[in-house]
């Protein structure tokens, strides 16, 4: 049985290397990771007082994992500001009660630069904020801001069909 049914021919699953994220209606720039999409779903035991001695398990509250983005420090402070509306130095009076939940757009691209998903990450705000990484004199690394994204929940945009590829 083909993994794919548009490319019946193609054999490989997507890499993770082509991505973008978009809030507030543009894409983020210079985005170099993006942590799994994960929920997990609590197990609740139940038993009725005539059933026999085994218990039914039943699911129970959903739980959805923060997500964290990385990116390369640059002059853009779009991470910044985002976390600025939930907390910042001039204290509670400053946030933004308003502004500081958004909507997430994740899109996953092929080798070609073919838009082969996309997520919808729902109610998004930044509970941590990293400005700069750990300074070393004597290291070559590239310097890395995070922000973490805790959000009510995900769903695929399935609309975004597997392309055409050529």
């Amino acid at each position: 049985m083909p993994q794919f049914s548009v490319n019946t021919h193609r054999f490989d699953p997507y890499k993770g290397h082509k991505f973008r994220i978009k809030w507030d209606g543009k894409y983020v720039a210079g985005l170099s990771k993006c942590s799994a999409l994960k929920k997990t779903t609590e197990m609740t035991e139940w038993r009725e007082g005539g059933d026999p001695s085994a218990s039914r398990k039943i699911p129970g509250k959903t739980k959805y994992d923060a997500i964290t983005l990385s990116a390369g420090v640059t002059h853009d402070d779009t991470f910044e500001k985002w976390a600025n509306l939930v907390n910042n130095f001039q204290g509670d009076a400053a946030m933004s009660l308003k502004n500081f939940r958004k909507d997430v757009t994740i899109d996953v691209f092929n080798e070609a630069n073919q838009q082969v998903f996309s997520y919808h990450v729902f109610r998004c705000w930044v509970s941590e904020y990293q400005a700069l990484p750990e300074l070393d004199a004597s290291g070559n690394a590239v310097m890395i801001q995070t922000i973490k994204l805790e959000n009510e929940g995900w769903e695929r945009d399935t609309s975004v069909t597997e392309p055409t590829e050529t």
